[in-house]
């Protein structure tokens, strides 16, 4: 069982649902422009229709209520509100996440609006992007615009979806060794930066955060909340005794010291501007002050343990261990199985920082999830990973970690950014032809739950 009041939710973001990419006054953004870039998308896929969601919503949130969920996350797209990224609003995109959220309402539904997953403004990338500290200030007054027009509906807002995705993939890629092979993933923009630019890009982006934290409780719709949805890095102890607990606490401090660390802590850790050198970032005792505004809770993104590690007696004090070729995996190639980590990822951010309450802002796997033959979709592979994954958050609710609620990604299959439309997330089958919503038996499993606030 979990704690009587938990949120148990699906989630999704804008470019990969939405479409209507140029409808009504909305603005171009990265994504728009690097997945009209001929070779970056699988089949050459695009998020321009997705799952026309904007014209859809009123259907999707019937879906939702019929599947029982009772918190809904999803993501303002800002060239929608501010097609420049600055300047002046955009009442169509404004009136269209206003009717959005009263739907969701209706349906007893609460909305979790995210303020960033990873579309910004084209022209603001044409200025500079996350490298211009201009674009953090930019990105703080976008978020207290939208907390004045929404927060006499929306109580609950995160900022920003996963750091080091929209940066250092963003603006770097990344190339991780996987079972003897390397696997290379890359987001929009699609630069190649230089450590001192990216590490300086990564500043921008966490001050953003603060910023926009900031400006949100400073918007004057009474009891609004806000934080951040970070990809935790997470270590897994190998051994669960108080030795390699201990040193899991500390990598796990140190792999997020870019992001989630300097956030809750208000500083960068020796290690992590040591390893940086002279490529550090340039900030100011301002900017680390901004950066640590106080957070209302936190969320993570919790899919695959980030490493198993061991304790030692020299160094950092853990190192961590390689994966084993037969490790299993789920149908993306990255996503090594680790349901252990919807356990330790809470327990270590509880550990380490203490927030008053965490929510698991996504959580979920890819497949090759197709129609048989009666027309039924069958993904016992999705049924038997969050089997599993909740299994172990129910371990954590139940030692008293403030788990508050659970995102399940996605509500639907969408434009899974560099993959397209091949790797489906979703409870609910999309045939993108027809746009037909078909649940899979994972939407069976996930309402049972949901009815019974227990692992089924």
């Amino acid at each position: 069982m979990y704690p009587e009041g938990f949120r148990w939710g699906v989630a999704t973001s804008a470019y990969q649902i939405e479409g209507a990419a140029r409808e009504d006054g909305k603005g171009p953004s990265i994504w728009d422009t690097y997945a009209h870039t001929a070779g970056k998308i699988k089949n050459g896929d695009t998020g321009d229709v997705a799952n026309d969601h904007y014209h859809r919503y009123r259907e999707d949130v019937a879906l939702m209520r019929a599947l029982g969920v009772d918190a809904y996350r999803f993501s303002i797209a800002w060239p929608r509100i501010f097609p420049d990224g600055v300047g002046g609003p955009n009442p169509a995109g404004v009136d269209f996440y206003r009717r959005l959220v009263d739907e969701l309402l209706a349906a007893g539904i609460e909305p979790f609006p995210t303020l960033y997953h990873w579309d910004l403004p084209q022209a603001l990338q044409d200025r500079g992007g996350w490298g211009s500290r201009d674009t953090a200030e930019a990105f703080a007054d976008y978020a207290g615009f939208v907390a004045q027009q929404l927060g006499d509906r929306v109580t609950n807002f995160f900022t920003m979806n996963e750091f080091h995705s929209f940066i250092d993939i963003g603006h770097r890629g990344l190339e991780t060794p996987i079972q003897g092979e390397i696997v290379r993933i890359e987001h929009a923009p699609g630069l190649q930066l230089p450590p001192a630019e990216l590490h300086q890009a990564r500043h921008h982006a966490v001050l953003a955060q603060g910023l926009a934290v900031q400006a949100i409780h400073a918007s004057g719709s009474p009891g609004v909340r806000c934080g951040p949805a970070e990809n935790v890095n997470t270590a897994v102890p190998v051994i669960e005794t108080p030795e390699h607990v201990r040193a899991a606490e500390i990598a796990t401090r140190e792999l997020n010291a870019p992001y989630l660390t300097v956030m809750l802590e208000g500083r960068y850790t020796d290690a992590y501007l040591e390893a940086s050198g002279a490529d550090a970032p340039s900030f100011t005792d301002e900017d680390l002050a901004a950066i640590a505004s106080p957070l209302d809770f936190v969320g993570i993104n919790l899919y695959r343990p980030h490493s198993y590690v061991v304790a030692t007696d020299d160094g950092p004090g853990y190192r961590e261990l390689s994966f084993s070729m037969s490790h299993p995996k789920m149908f993306s190639p990255w996503h090594l199985l680790g349901p252990e980590v919807m356990y330790w990822g809470p327990r270590h951010v509880q550990a380490l920082w203490n927030p008053d309450a965490i929510y698991v802002t996504e959580n979920g796997c890819g497949g090759a999830d197709e129609p048989d033959a009666s027309g039924a979709v069958v993904d016992t592979d999705r049924v038997m990973f969050l089997r599993n994954h909740l299994t172990h958050l129910a371990r954590a609710t139940s030692e008293g970690i403030p788990v508050a609620g659970s995102f399940l990604w996605s509500f639907m299959d969408n434009f899974e950014w560099s993959d397209g439309f091949d790797t489906r997330f979703g409870l609910f089958h999309v045939d993108f032809e027809s746009q037909k919503r078909t649940p899979k038996t994972s939407a069976d499993y996930y309402r049972e739950v949901i009815i019974h606030n227990a692992v089924m």
